[in-house]
Protein backbone atom coordinates (compact mmCIF):
# COMPACT_ATOMS: atom_id res chain seq x y z
CA UNK A 1 0.00 0.00 0.00
CA UNK A 2 2.87 2.45 0.43
CA UNK A 3 4.40 1.63 -2.65
CA UNK A 4 1.21 2.23 -4.41
CA UNK A 5 0.46 5.56 -2.65
CA UNK A 6 3.55 6.58 -3.71
CA UNK A 7 3.55 6.12 -6.73
CA UNK A 8 0.08 7.73 -6.86
CA UNK A 9 2.12 10.63 -5.55
CA UNK A 10 4.21 10.71 -7.86
CA UNK A 11 2.08 10.25 -11.02
CA UNK A 12 -0.61 13.16 -9.32
CA UNK A 13 2.60 15.39 -9.57
CA UNK A 14 2.95 14.55 -12.35
CA UNK A 15 -0.11 15.22 -13.88
CA UNK A 16 -0.33 18.39 -11.79
CA UNK A 17 2.75 19.45 -12.92
CA UNK A 18 2.30 22.95 -14.72
CA UNK A 19 4.59 21.97 -17.87
CA UNK A 20 1.94 19.54 -18.96
CA UNK A 21 -1.11 21.39 -18.00
CA UNK A 22 0.43 24.14 -20.41
CA UNK A 23 1.04 21.76 -23.26
CA UNK A 24 -2.21 20.70 -23.07
CA UNK A 25 -3.81 23.86 -23.00
CA UNK A 26 -1.53 25.96 -25.83
CA UNK A 27 -2.51 22.33 -27.70
CA UNK A 28 -6.58 22.97 -27.04
CA UNK A 29 -6.24 26.50 -27.88
CA UNK A 30 -4.23 25.92 -31.18
CA UNK A 31 -7.02 23.28 -32.13
CA UNK A 32 -10.00 24.89 -31.05
CA UNK A 33 -9.33 28.14 -32.70
CA UNK A 34 -8.17 26.69 -35.74
CA UNK A 35 -11.43 25.17 -35.89
CA UNK A 36 -13.28 27.96 -35.26
CA UNK A 37 -11.72 30.16 -38.02
CA UNK A 38 -11.15 26.98 -40.76
CA UNK A 39 -14.10 24.69 -39.92
CA UNK A 40 -16.91 27.04 -38.85
CA UNK A 41 -15.93 30.05 -40.54
CA UNK A 42 -17.09 31.87 -37.41
CA UNK A 43 -13.80 34.04 -37.03
CA UNK A 44 -14.96 37.24 -39.46
CA UNK A 45 -18.06 37.21 -37.90
CA UNK A 46 -16.26 37.64 -34.28
CA UNK A 47 -14.15 40.12 -35.42
CA UNK A 48 -17.21 42.15 -37.48
CA UNK A 49 -18.92 41.85 -34.12
CA UNK A 50 -18.29 44.64 -30.95
CA UNK A 51 -15.42 42.59 -29.56
CA UNK A 52 -12.19 43.76 -29.72
CA UNK A 53 -9.93 41.07 -30.97
CA UNK A 54 -7.98 40.73 -27.84
CA UNK A 55 -11.08 40.26 -26.13
CA UNK A 56 -11.54 37.30 -28.35
CA UNK A 57 -8.36 35.68 -27.96
CA UNK A 58 -8.39 36.14 -24.36
CA UNK A 59 -11.81 34.68 -23.85
CA UNK A 60 -10.74 31.46 -25.84
CA UNK A 61 -7.86 31.44 -23.74
CA UNK A 62 -9.62 32.18 -20.50
CA UNK A 63 -12.41 29.46 -21.28
CA UNK A 64 -9.80 26.12 -22.25
CA UNK A 65 -8.64 27.11 -18.88
CA UNK A 66 -12.05 27.05 -16.92
CA UNK A 67 -12.32 23.94 -18.74
CA UNK A 68 -9.22 22.34 -17.21
CA UNK A 69 -10.05 23.79 -13.93
CA UNK A 70 -12.59 21.06 -12.40
CA UNK A 71 -9.97 17.79 -13.16
CA UNK A 72 -6.99 20.13 -12.03
CA UNK A 73 -8.75 20.95 -8.46
CA UNK A 74 -9.72 17.11 -7.94
CA UNK A 75 -6.18 16.09 -9.03
CA UNK A 76 -4.69 19.11 -6.76
CA UNK A 77 -7.19 17.81 -3.55
CA UNK A 78 -5.66 14.30 -3.79
CA UNK A 79 -2.34 14.77 -4.17
CA UNK A 80 -3.28 17.85 -0.82
CA UNK A 81 -4.12 14.84 0.88
CA UNK A 82 -1.35 12.43 -0.16
CA UNK A 83 1.56 15.64 -0.28
CA UNK A 84 0.30 18.19 1.96
CA UNK A 85 1.67 21.75 0.80
CA UNK A 86 1.92 24.78 2.54
CA UNK A 87 0.56 28.52 1.50
CA UNK A 88 3.47 29.45 -0.18
CA UNK A 89 3.69 26.13 -2.57
CA UNK A 90 0.08 26.30 -2.78
CA UNK A 91 0.62 30.00 -4.01
CA UNK A 92 3.50 29.29 -6.58
CA UNK A 93 1.53 26.70 -8.02
CA UNK A 94 -1.22 28.94 -8.84
CA UNK A 95 1.31 31.52 -10.13
CA UNK A 96 3.48 29.57 -12.34
CA UNK A 97 0.07 27.78 -13.68
CA UNK A 98 -1.66 31.52 -14.63
CA UNK A 99 2.14 32.43 -16.06
CA UNK A 100 2.79 29.20 -18.07
CA UNK A 101 -1.08 29.16 -19.29
CA UNK A 102 -0.92 33.07 -20.84
CA UNK A 103 2.71 31.48 -22.79
CA UNK A 104 0.76 28.12 -24.17
CA UNK A 105 -2.04 29.93 -24.60
CA UNK A 106 -0.79 32.64 -26.65
CA UNK A 107 1.24 30.13 -28.53
CA UNK A 108 -0.86 27.60 -29.47
CA UNK A 109 -3.53 30.63 -30.59
CA UNK A 110 -0.86 32.61 -32.56
CA UNK A 111 0.18 29.01 -34.12
CA UNK A 112 -3.59 28.15 -35.17
CA UNK A 113 -3.61 31.43 -37.60
CA UNK A 114 -0.58 30.07 -39.88
CA UNK A 115 -2.81 27.77 -40.88
CA UNK A 116 -5.86 27.30 -44.09
CA UNK A 117 -6.01 23.32 -43.60
CA UNK A 118 -7.29 21.82 -39.98
CA UNK A 119 -5.56 18.27 -41.34
CA UNK A 120 -2.16 20.10 -41.18
CA UNK A 121 -2.22 21.10 -38.02
CA UNK A 122 -2.28 17.56 -36.18
CA UNK A 123 1.25 17.05 -36.58
CA UNK A 124 2.58 20.74 -35.59
CA UNK A 125 0.06 19.89 -32.39
CA UNK A 126 2.13 16.84 -31.19
CA UNK A 127 5.25 18.38 -32.37
CA UNK A 128 4.53 20.90 -29.86
CA UNK A 129 3.90 18.81 -27.23
CA UNK A 130 6.60 17.01 -27.29
CA UNK A 131 8.92 19.97 -27.73
CA UNK A 132 7.52 21.66 -24.34
CA UNK A 133 6.34 18.98 -22.51
CA UNK A 134 8.01 15.40 -23.65
CA UNK A 135 12.13 16.83 -24.35
CA UNK A 136 12.60 19.19 -21.54
CA UNK A 137 12.45 18.06 -17.46
CA UNK A 138 8.97 18.03 -17.02
CA UNK A 139 8.14 14.21 -16.20
CA UNK A 140 11.59 13.55 -14.96
CA UNK A 141 13.90 15.34 -12.87
CA UNK A 142 16.23 18.13 -13.39
CA UNK A 143 18.81 16.18 -11.80
CA UNK A 144 19.31 13.72 -14.53
CA UNK A 145 20.67 16.88 -17.10
CA UNK A 146 22.97 17.96 -14.70
CA UNK A 147 24.55 14.55 -13.55
CA UNK A 148 25.90 14.68 -16.88
CA UNK A 149 26.11 17.90 -17.31
CA UNK A 150 26.53 20.31 -14.63
CA UNK A 151 25.54 23.39 -16.60
CA UNK A 152 22.60 21.82 -18.42
CA UNK A 153 20.15 23.03 -15.59
CA UNK A 154 20.47 26.54 -17.66
CA UNK A 155 18.78 26.09 -20.96
CA UNK A 156 16.33 24.02 -19.03
CA UNK A 157 15.19 26.42 -16.96
CA UNK A 158 14.98 28.63 -19.91
CA UNK A 159 11.51 26.77 -20.55
CA UNK A 160 8.50 27.62 -19.31
CA UNK A 161 7.50 23.86 -19.29
CA UNK A 162 10.55 22.99 -17.13
CA UNK A 163 11.25 25.99 -15.07
CA UNK A 164 7.74 25.89 -13.89
CA UNK A 165 7.86 22.47 -13.28
CA UNK A 166 11.13 23.10 -11.60
CA UNK A 167 9.90 26.15 -9.17
CA UNK A 168 6.46 24.14 -7.82
CA UNK A 169 8.84 21.02 -7.16
CA UNK A 170 11.40 23.04 -5.28
CA UNK A 171 8.35 25.37 -3.24
CA UNK A 172 6.87 21.88 -2.45
CA UNK A 173 10.18 20.66 -1.04
CA UNK A 174 10.47 17.57 -3.62
CA UNK A 175 13.14 18.90 -5.72
CA UNK A 176 15.87 21.46 -4.81
CA UNK A 177 17.04 24.56 -6.40
CA UNK A 178 19.78 26.78 -5.85
CA UNK A 179 19.06 30.68 -5.35
CA UNK A 180 20.53 30.76 -8.69
CA UNK A 181 18.31 28.55 -10.44
CA UNK A 182 15.70 30.00 -8.78
CA UNK A 183 16.44 33.33 -9.78
CA UNK A 184 16.56 31.71 -13.78
CA UNK A 185 13.61 29.68 -13.36
CA UNK A 186 11.41 32.62 -12.03
CA UNK A 187 12.61 35.99 -14.38
CA UNK A 188 12.27 33.28 -17.52
CA UNK A 189 9.00 32.79 -16.72
CA UNK A 190 7.86 35.74 -15.82
CA UNK A 191 9.47 36.90 -19.07
CA UNK A 192 8.01 34.76 -21.59
CA UNK A 193 4.50 34.96 -19.98
CA UNK A 194 4.72 38.53 -20.08
CA UNK A 195 5.93 39.24 -23.60
CA UNK A 196 3.88 36.50 -25.43
CA UNK A 197 0.94 37.40 -23.81
CA UNK A 198 2.07 41.17 -24.88
CA UNK A 199 2.49 39.49 -28.53
CA UNK A 200 -0.91 37.46 -28.35
CA UNK A 201 -2.48 40.88 -28.15
CA UNK A 202 -0.49 42.61 -30.85
CA UNK A 203 -1.55 39.40 -32.83
CA UNK A 204 -5.13 39.26 -32.25
CA UNK A 205 -5.42 42.38 -33.63
CA UNK A 206 -3.05 42.32 -36.85
CA UNK A 207 -4.45 39.10 -37.72
CA UNK A 208 -8.38 40.73 -37.12
CA UNK A 209 -7.02 43.66 -39.79
CA UNK A 210 -6.06 40.85 -42.61
CA UNK A 211 -9.06 38.93 -42.05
Amino acid sequence: MILIAAAVKHNLFNALRAGALGVLIGQRVLNEAAYIRIDHKLNELYHASPMSPESYFLGMSLGILVAYTPPLLVLFAILEFLHPMNLAAVGMLVLVLLALWAFSATLGYCISTLFRDMKTIWPYSSLLTNLFGIVPPVFFPLSVLTDHASWAWVPALLVPTSSTTALVQATAGMEPLSSLQYLVAGASLAAEAGLMLLFGIYWARRTAREA
